[in-house]
C-alpha cells in the first residue's frame, strides 16, 4: 500500500506539471501594446487686417472658422458691420482674412484663392460713408491708435511729423512718417483722409 500514496502523488505532480506547461503555452503571443501620442495636426496661419485691435499673424488650430481669427486679433472695433463677412466659414492656411470698417463694404479675401484682386493682392474696403473716417491731420494719438497696424508709438509719430510740416496734403504722405510702411499704409489707407 506505500505505493499508492506515491503513485497518487505522482499522478497529481504529472497534472500540476502538465497544467503549467497548458497555460504557459496558450501565453498570447505577438507585440505588446505600445500608446503612441494621438495624432494632432499642424497649425495654420492666418493673416488678419482691417478692422481689428490687432492686426496680425495668427496661428489657429486646424479646422479654425472666420469668427476664430477675429477673436484671436481681439474682437472687432465699435460698429463694425460683418453682414456680409461668412463668420462660420473655415479658413486655409496662409490666408489673409481683411475685416471692414463700420459703414464700409466689408470684404473678406484669400490670396491666391479668386477671392483676391488680379496679382494676389487684397484690396482694401471701400468706406461706403464718408463721416467714418479718420481725419490724419485733426486726429489724436487715441484715435491714430485705433487704425489697424498703428500702435502708440506710431501714432505719435504721426503727430510729431504733422507738427513739424505742416498738415498733410495726400494720404499718401504718411509713408514719409518714419515707421508707416506701405503694408500699414495699404492696411489702413480706406480708413483715413486728409
Amino acid at each position: 500500500m506505500k505505493s499508492l500514496p506515491a503513485v497518487l502523488l505522482g499522478i497529481l505532480g504529472g497534472l500540476a506539471l502538465a497544467g503549467a506547461i497548458f497555460v504557459v503555452v496558450r501565453l498570447p503571443a505577438g507585440r505588446p501594446i505600445t500608446l503612441e501620442p494621438a495624432p494632432t495636426e499642424q497649425p495654420i496661419a492666418v493673416h488678419v487686417v482691417g478692422a481689428v485691435p490687432r492686426p496680425g499673424l495668427y496661428e489657429l488650430p486646424a479646422g479654425s472658422r472666420v469668427q476664430d481669427a477675429i477673436n484671436a486679433a481681439g474682437g472687432l472695433l465699435v460698429d463694425v458691420d460683418v453682414s456680409a463677412l461668412n463668420l462660420a466659414r473655415r479658413l486655409q492656411d496662409g490666408e489673409q482674412l481683411a475685416v471692414g470698417q463700420p459703414g464700409a463694404n466689408t470684404a473678406v479675401s484669400v490670396e491666391g484663392s479668386g477671392a483676391a484682386t488680379a496679382g494676389g493682392t487684397v484690396t482694401a474696403p471701400t468706406p461706403a460713408v464718408p463721416g467714418n473716417l479718420v481725419d490724419i491731420n485733426t486726429a489724436s494719438v487715441a484715435e491714430l491708435d485705433a487704425l489697424p497696424g498703428i500702435g502708440p508709438t506710431a501714432a505719435q509719430a504721426i503727430l510729431d511729423y504733422r507738427d513739424l510740416h505742416g498738415p498733410f496734403t495726400v494720404i499718401e504722405e504718411l509713408l514719409n512718417v518714419p515707421g508707416i510702411g506701405p503694408t500699414t499704409f495699404n492696411a489702413m489707407r480706406a480708413l483715413i483722409t486728409v
